[in-house]
């Protein structure tokens, strides 16, 4: 199958850090950014005031810390006005932002921050023992809180001296999950960021406008809450609320009080609003997203029941910048689907010799658009075919009128038997009994059939499951090659920061307790 629309254009030149200045432009005493820290008080910030900063810092890279054009710098930050001075103010300064987890370990960002050869760490209270650690003994400059203050102060009333980095120039290097072995970083340029943007921008309903608030409690060292987050904030010349930590009761509340419109989400938020019965606080939101990983169904239905709108659907990668479709481009949203492309990506669904599929039959993800990235750090290796297709290792099918519905990660499949079984099918269906709180499933080595299904379950709270009562219950769900042939109960999942399971861990773990 492919599916096609209109090529996007005009984003090869410009810088993702231009978007600010537009927006200064557009709405100078217009609220760019709202913040409302765990503790203290709120805070606002023109944009006028926010294009001041980051012009700034921007200068004060240059010349107090002495970095050039294309090099790294690291972002240990929170989503806090910081960050997002930080952010495009290296990206005015023509150097290359490395996102970094906050709640990565000291062992974690040593790494990365060695793997993207990152030349300054800028980092927060909350990440400072952190990274005083990871980079002890390196050359690698920390810059705390205290530190960068001083360099923007050291760049007010400068022009940022930059060469006008831009176009097919990386913006940013972007660690993706690390789904399987180990974590690399994906080279994101201005082009591709910009012309994500673009493409979502001619969805309709437009996804965001100059007149929303919007609700930015996706973490910003992510490409979700990046780029569809903080990046369509910028595009738009919207208000951003910035948010440092979900709480399901208390973001319900600064929804009611910020009068927030819109809210670009994960399933775990949606999750948590539902069971802590807060609903009634997005009564107010015009548009709700979900992205990153899949939305039950009952938690969609919960919120269109108790929303009076549907929450929009979304698929995406890190590589894609990340948007590559949406239920926004469907007729109508249906619980489970992914929606159509977006405006100037084309998806085709391919077998394993390369062929389209027919319709309604399973086939991986192949994805085209200005909005790819250019292959992974250092070398480019990974990226876009010669003709443009980058093969993403997901599978999808498409229903009767276009729609796309994915099925698995392409990698993530467990051969029993030389029969597939898909994790993601056993999972919705162990999820289906009334005390199945969570379900991961992953494959495990098997000395007959060559693989196994193996199924991590959280227990509902109050419960008294047992593996038995899964097991059963799968019998009457699955064919017997897809049953799990072990069930563990957990007390929990280990999950990504924007709430998807780490399955690498879970096979982390596998392998430790096998060797």
């Amino acid at each position: 199958m492919l599916c096609e629309t209109a090529p996007v254009v005009g984003t090869e030149r410009a810088n993702v850090a231009d978007l600010v200045r537009a927006a200064a432009a557009r709405r100078p005493n217009g609220t760019a950014l709202v913040h409302v820290p765990t503790a203290g008080d709120r805070t606002t910030t023109t944009w006028a005031a926010l294009d001041a900063d980051v012009e700034a810092t921007a200068a004060g890279l240059r010349s107090e810390l002495g970095l050039h054009t294309g090099e790294r710098v690291a972002l240990a930050l929170g989503s806090t006005p910081a960050f997002v001075t930080a952010y495009f103010g290296a990206l005015r300064a023509g150097l290359v932002a490395v996102p970094l987890n906050t709640g990565y370990t000291a062992p974690e960002v040593s790494q990365l921050v060695h793997d993207a050869d990152a030349h300054v760490v800028l980092c927060d209270d909350a990440t400072l023992t952190v990274v005083e650690e990871a980079v002890a003994g390196t050359h690698r400059a920390l810059v705390d809180p205290a530190g960068l203050d001083s360099v923007t102060a050291a760049g007010r009333g400068h022009a940022a001296d930059t060469d006008g980095r831009s176009g097919e120039d990386v913006a940013v290097l972007m660690f993706t999950s690390g789904t399987s072995g180990r974590p690399r970083a994906a080279m994101l340029s201005h082009r591709a960021l910009l012309a994500n943007l673009d493409q979502c921008r001619r969805l309709e309903p437009a996804p965001m406008t100059e007149d929303d608030v919007v609700l930015l409690v996706l973490p910003l060292f992510h490409i979700y809450g990046l780029n569809t987050g903080l990046g369509m904030v910028a595009a738009t010349a919207a208000t951003g609320v910035l948010v440092e930590r979900f709480d399901p009761v208390a973001t319900a509340e600064l929804v009611r009080t910020e009068q927030v419109t819109n809210v670009p989400g994960a399933p775990p938020m949606y999750v948590g609003w539902s069971a802590a019965e807060q609903l009634d606080a997005l009564r107010g939101v015009r548009l709700m997203a979900s992205g990153a990983s899949p939305l039950p169904a009952a938690v969609l239905e919960q919120v269109l029941t108790g929303v009076g709108r549907p929450v929009h659907e979304g698929y995406g990668l890190t590589e894609t910048a990340p948007v590559v479709s949406s239920t926004l481009a469907s007729d109508v949203v249906k619980a489970g689907s992914i929606g159509r492309p977006v405006p100037g990506v084309e998806v085709r669904l391919v077998d394993e010799d390369g062929n389209d599929v027919g319709d309604g039959d399973p086939g991986e993800v192949l994805v085209r658009g200005a909005n790819l990235f250019s292959g992974y750090w250092p070398d480019g290796s990974g990226g876009p075919r010669d003709d443009g297709w980058w093969a993403t290792g997901d599978v999808a099918y498409h229903d009767d009128d276009g729609d796309l519905f994915l099925v698995d990660r392409r990698t993530e499949l467990v051969l029993v038997s030389g029969f597939n079984v898909y994790p993601r099918e056993v999972e919705d269906a162990l999820a289906g009994h009334p005390d199945v709180a969570e379900v991961a499933v992953i494959a495990v080595p098997h000395p007959y059939t060559g693989e196994a299904v193996k199924a991590f379950v959280v227990p509902r709270a109050g419960s008294s499951l047992t593996a038995d009562d899964v097991t059963r219950h799968a019998a009457t769900r699955l064919a017997r090659f897809k049953r799990p042939t072990i069930v563990t109960l957990v007390p929990e999942l280990p999950h990504s920061a924007t709430g998807k399971v780490a399955k690498a861990r879970l096979r982390a773990r596998e392998v430790e307790e096998l060797g």
